[in-house]
C-alpha cells in the first residue's frame, strides 16, 4: 500500500490522510516543516515506522524551506528540532530525525538546496528500509501463527503505520502469504478507532478474514477461546523490555497472561530505546479531550465533564512472550 510518496516535481511529500479512512481517500500535502508537524499531532499519519518516514522526508522540506536565509544553517536545526519533538512517545522520530542531522553534519554542505538533494535519497532509503525490516519482521514472526489461528490485534500496526508493509500486520501477511489460513480481531481502540477504520480496511483490501471486536470484549472473547495469539506493535521499547504502545494494551497483555495465550510484540530495531531503562521512564502523550469527548463530531460525554486521553500506555516485559523483530524473536529479557 502507498499512503507516502515523495513528488520530486513538487517538492511536497504526499501522506494518505488517515482521518479519512475508511470513508475516502484524501491526500495531504506537506511543503514545509508546519505542515509535517501538524501532520503529526494531527494524525494525518500515525504509528512509529511511518512517524519515522515522514520526518526524514521533513528533513528534505525543511532543508528546501531554508533556502534564502542568511543564517540557513541555524534556521535548519530549529526546524530538525521542532519536527523531533513533535510528539514525545514514538522513539522512531527522534530516530529518523537524529539520523539524517548527523549524515548533514559528517558531510560539507555549501547550500541547503545541495543538502535537499542529498538528503532525499537517504529518506527513500529510510522508507525503502522500512518495508524491506517489516518483511523480515513477518518472515520471522510466521513462525509463530499457525493454520487455524486467530490473532487479536490492538490499533493499527499494519501497513498504514510504516512505510508500507506492517509490524504485526506484516506478520499476519507473511502467514497468509506462506498458506495459512488466518484470521484477525481488530480491537476498535478508542478513541480514534485505529482497529476499526484502519487495521480492518487493510485486512478487507487483502481478503484477510477479520472482525472487529469493542475492546472491552478483549477478556470474554479470551475466556471463549476465539484467540489464541495476540500481535501488537510498539511505539517506544525500553531497555528493559517494557513496551510503550497504543492505549489499551495493556489490558490486552493482562488478558492474554490470565488465558494462557501468547503475547507478541512486533517492532523494528529502530523503535528501542537503550537510553531508557524501563516503561517507568517513558514519556506518555495526552491527546485533545475532544478526541474522547466527541465521536464523528457528536458529542457523547457532557460538555463539563473532564476525561483522561493518554495516547499509550506501557506493557511489563514480563507480560510479552516475545518480541519480533528485523534479527529475530527474542525474550524481552534478551533485549537489554
Amino acid at each position: 500500500m502507498q499512503h507516502v510518496y515523495f513528488d520530486e516535481k513538487q517538492s511536497v511529500l504526499m501522506l494518505l490522510d488517515q482521518r479519512y479512512l475508511p470513508d475516502s481517500e484524501q491526500w495531504f500535502k506537506c511543503a514545509g516543516t508546519q505542515d509535517i508537524v501538524y501532520a503529526l499531532q494531527q494524525m494525518v499519519i500515525r504509528g512509529a515506522p511511518a512517524i519515522g518516514v515522514t520526518a526524514a522526508y521533513g528533513c528534505v522540506l525543511a532543508a528546501l524551506e531554508a533556502r534564502g536565509s542568511s543564517n540557513w544553517e541555524e534556521d535548519l536545526e530549529k526546524s530538525l528540532q521542532t519536527i523531533e519533538h513533535a510528539r514525545p512517545t514514538a522513539a522512531n522520530l527522534a530516530w529518523a530525525v537524529r539520523g539524517m542531522r548527523h549524515a548533514w553534519r559528517s558531510g560539507s554542505f555549501f547550500s541547503p538546496a545541495q543538502l535537499a538533494e542529498f538528503w532525499l535519497p537517504e529518506a527513500l532509503h529510510v522508507h525503502e528500509e522500512d518495508i524491506r525490516i517489516n518483511k523480515m519482521i513477518g518472515a520471522h514472526g510466521r513462525d509463530l501463527i499457525f493454520s487455524g489461528d486467530t490473532v487479536m490485534t490492538h490499533c493499527n500496526a499494519g501497513a498504514l503505520a510504516t512505510g508500507g508493509y506492517g509490524t504485526a500486520l506484516g506478520v499476519v501477511r507473511s502467514a497468509v502469504e506462506q498458506g495459512k489460513d488466518i484470521r484477525v480481531i481488530a480491537n476498535e481502540t478508542r478513541p480514534f478507532l485505529q482497529g476499526a477504520r484502519l487495521t480492518a480496511y487493510e485486512l478487507a483490501r487483502d481478503n484477510i478474514p477479520v472482525r472487529v471486536a469493542c475492546d472491552n470484549a478483549c477478556g470474554l472473547l479470551m475466556h471463549k477461546g476465539l484467540v489464541h495469539k495476540v500481535v501488537v506493535g510498539a511505539d517506544r521499547i525500553a531497555a528493559n523490555g517494557d513496551t510503550a504502545n497504543k492505549i489499551g494494551t495493556y489490558t490486552v497483555a493482562v488478558m492474554a497472561r490470565r488465558h494462557g495465550i501468547p503475547f507478541y510484540v512486533a517492532a523494528p530495531f529502530s523503535t528501542f530505546d537503550v537510553q531508557t531503562s524501563s516503561g517507568e521512564d517513558i514519556p506518555i502523550e495526552q491527546r485533545d479531550p475532544a478526541e474522547v469527548k466527541c465521536m464523528t463530531g457528536q458529542m457523547i460525554v457532557p460538555p463539563d465533564v473532564q476525561v483522561y486521553n493518554y495516547a499509550f500506555d506501557v506493557t511489563p516485559h514480563e507480560l510479552i512472550t516475545g518480541i519480533i523483530t528485523e534479527k529475530g524473536v527474542f525474550a524481552p529479557g534478551e533485549m537489554a
